[in-house]
Order: structure tokens, then C-alpha cells, then sequence
């Protein structure tokens, strides 16, 4: 792993100090504006250049991620990761710095102001953290989802995770010219989508499992209706008419959440076309399910799963949490969803790796794999029926890639 180029520039600590008098004084809040104004009227003149180069430094520090802002900022980032004062990791996604985890030569103080920089952070997104509450997960205004822990939780200091959402959306021929979907594969998901299938798509944590359900979101129609029902906005899907809904956290004493649970069911009495569900984490899976059960074809989502094979595992974990057994889930599973698409993240990135088939084996929910990486698999001829593909595009897709031909690894 090589370390990270970027090397935040110092702030001058005088300036910061009296551009933060100043904007306590005018009570105007830490707004990139309010921030901009009271450095053009500090009594000490900069001039034009020091004024262009200490705005974005000034910015950072008092409304944005202070050193770790260049790195939020910087083509490519995924995540930067903070485990103590000076030890800062940065995850890229095919940008200067290459794909994967590398330390990032950044300096944050001492845990007093990693911890300081946390809870701003995490006030700057409306929430508390505190020795009272010493975990936050939230979504600062910028799109960056913040993670942080303090201590005690944490026992060798504040932890700080942000998450930066993708800045433009990504459309199957940019997933296909990059490797991430084989090209023979780009007409069975595109007849999933045409044809209104339900499907999952499965993956670990930053497999790109949001990154592919948003691009198959953006192959449907742009006449019809989607709601998504996310714990925090990710999704980017490429059209017109789409309706977000949110959910919110409990204050300290747990009152107010509004969880994924409740949205699903408000998003039913809003005609959607399309229900989404960014991701199945909790009892919300039994509503999610009800309602594709009802009419309302085409509906997806993501899920946490090691392999499409372990989702029917995961879902009756979640399922159970909706009281729903195993025997009910596998009815309600198999009648409501078609196909699971499962990613994965490795060496060569991240890849869709198997289209699988959701079914029913007694009173068992299966999931049989249709396509991965080398051909076709055993599920393939029902996959096919239900896709309605012509036998060109059957034979096309059932060909594989090993990974050497169109949408393989790139060298």
C-alpha cells in the first residue's frame, strides 16, 4: 500500500481564530458565505491571492472536514477512514491514487481535535454526539456519510469514518467499458428491467451494490413513478420522476425515528411505479415483500450477503425481525422476487460476479445461479423464459467471459 500524496495546508491559527470571533459576533452561522465574508473584513488584508488561497483552507476548517477535506475532495475517493490523530486511510476508486486502502500522510493534532473535528461534523448534520451518546451515523449536508465513535466505545480514540457519495451517475456502458459487467450480459439486465422483474442485488459492505441498482434504475422508464425509501440518500438513478423518502433517527431518548419500516409502507399510498428500497437491513424486508406480492412489479433493493446463495439466509435473519418464520418468508420470497445479482469486490475491483434465480424447494426459498463469470449455470433456461430473450441473446449471454473476453478484468 502507498501512501496518499495529499498534504492539507496549514491555517494561519490567528485568522482562524478571529474569522470564528466574527462569525459568533454577527450569530450568522458557519456558512461557506458567512465564512467568505468574514474573511474579506478582517483587518488584516490579505490581497486577492491570499485571499483565494486561505478561502477554501478557512472553509474547511470551520464548515467542511478541515485536512481531511482535500482527500473528500480529491477524483477517485470512496472513503477516508480516521483510526487515531495520524493514522488516516483514503479508499479510491480507480483515481490517482489506485483502487484500495493506502495511508494518507495527514496530521490531525491530538485526539482532543480528532474528537473536536467529529463532533462538529456530526453537529453540522443536525445530530449529538456526546459521552452521552457516543455513536452517530448521519449525512452531512454535502452528501458525505459520517460514522463516529468516541470513547469509551472506542478505546483507543475517536474513530471517524465518511463515505463520499458518488458526484455523477454511472450508466451500464460505463460499467461494461470498465470490466464491472460482462458486455454479453448487458441485454439480460436490461430485460430485467424492461420486463419488470423484482430482483436483490447482493454484495458486502462497498461491493457497489448502490452503484449497480442505481444504473439498472436508470434503464427503466423515465415515464414511470419511482420511490426510494433510503436510510440515507445514495441512489442516483438517471430520472425524472423520482420521489425520496428518508429515514430519520431517534434524538438521544429515541424519540422521533422514523424507521425504513414506516416509509415503506407510507411509500404505497403514494403510486409508485417502482418501490425501491436501498437496502434490506431490517424488518422492513416483510413490507418490502407484502408489497411486491400486491401488484407492485419491478421493485428492488439491495442486501448485505457474502454470496446470492446466502441471501435466502440473510432474509430469514431479517424476516424474523418482521415475525416473519422461515416457512412464511420462503412463500412470500419466492413469489415476490425473480432474481438476485450479486457483486463483489476484489482484486481486480468491483464486479458484478452472478445472476441467480430466486425459487422455491419445499417450503425452502433457493437461489439457483443463471450466469456468472464462466457461463451459464443451472437456473439459465428459466432465467431466460422469464427475460423473454431472443435466442441470439440467449446464446450471447450464456457464453461466459472467464474474465478474458468483452466485460472481463481489465489488463
Amino acid at each position: 500500500m502507498t501512501a496518499a500524496t495529499a498534504h492539507p495546508a496549514a491555517v494561519d491559527p490567528g485568522l482562524l481564530a478571529r474569522v470564528r470571533a466574527a462569525l459568533v459576533a454577527e450569530d450568522g452561522g458557519a456558512t461557506p458565505l458567512q465564512v467568505a465574508r468574514a474573511l474579506t473584513a478582517d483587518p488584516r488584508p490579505l490581497g486577492t491571492d491570499g485571499l483565494l488561497a486561505a478561502g477554501p483552507r478557512l472553509g474547511a476548517e470551520l464548515v467542511g472536514a478541515g485536512p481531511l477535506q482535500v482527500l473528500l475532495d480529491a477524483p477517485g475517493t470512496t472513503d477516508v477512514l480516521v483510526n487515531g490523530p495520524r493514522e488516516v486511510w483514503v479508499d479510491g476508486d480507480g483515481g490517482p491514487g489506485g483502487d484500495g486502502l493506502r495511508r494518507a500522510r495527514v496530521d490531525l493534532g491530538d485526539e482532543a481535535a480528532v474528537r473536536a473535528l467529529a463532533v462538529r461534523l456530526a453537529a453540522g448534520a443536525g445530530r449529538r454526539l456526546d459521552d452521552a451518546s457516543p455513536c452517530v451515523d448521519a449525512r452531512l449536508p454535502d452528501g458525505v456519510r459520517l460514522h463516529a465513535v468516541l470513547p469509551p466505545v472506542s478505546p483507543g480514540g475517536t474513530v471517524i469514518s465518511l463515505r463520499v457519495p458518488r458526484r455523477r451517475a454511472l450508466d451500464l456502458g460505463r460499467l461494461v467499458a470498465g470490466g464491472a459487467v460482462p458486455a454479453a450480459w448487458a441485454p439480460v439486465l436490461r430485460a430485467l428491467v424492461r420486463r419488470r422483474l423484482a430482483f436483490l442485488v447482493s454484495g458486502g459492505t462497498g461491493a457497489g451494490k448502490t452503484t449497480v441498482l442505481s444504473v439498472l434504475l436508470g434503464l427503466a422508464d423515465p415515464a414511470e413513478r419511482v420511490v426510494l425509501v433510503e436510510d440515507a440518500g445514495e441512489l442516483l438513478p438517471a430520472l425524472p420522476h423520482v420521489v425520496r423518502l428518508e429515514a430519520r433517527h431517534g434524538n438521544v431518548e429515541g424519540a422521533g425515528a422514523v424507521g425504513l419500516a414506516d416509509l415503506v409502507r407510507q411509500a404505497l399510498r403514494m403510486r409508485p411505479d417502482r418501490l425501491v428500497v436501498g437496502e434490506c437491513r431490517g424488518a422492513e424486508v416483510r413490507d418490502l415483500l407484502a408489497a411486491l406480492n400486491t401488484g407492485h412489479e419491478g421493485g428492488c433493493g439491495t442486501v448485505h450477503a457474502n454470496a446470492a446463495a446466502d441471501v435466502p439466509a440473510r432474509l430469514e435473519a431479517l424476516a424474523a425481525l418482521g415475525g416473519l418464520d422461515g416457512r412464511a418468508l420462503a412463500a412470500q420470497a419466492a413469489s415476490a422476487l425473480d432474481v438476485v445479482l450479486h457483486v463483489r469486490r476484489g482484486p481486480a475491483g468491483r464486479r458484478l460476479e452472478e445472476v441467480a434465480v430466486v425459487g422455491r424447494r419445499g417450503d425452502e426459498l433457493v437461489v439457483e445461479p443463471a450466469l456468472d463469470r464462466a457461463g451459464a449455470g443451472p437456473a439459465w433456461p428459466v432465467l431466460a423464459r422469464r427475460l423473454g430473450l431472443d435466442p441470439a441473446e440467449e446464446r450471447a449471454a450464456a457464453g461466459g467471459d472467464g474474465g478474458r473476453g468483452p466485460g472481463g478484468t481489465p489488463s
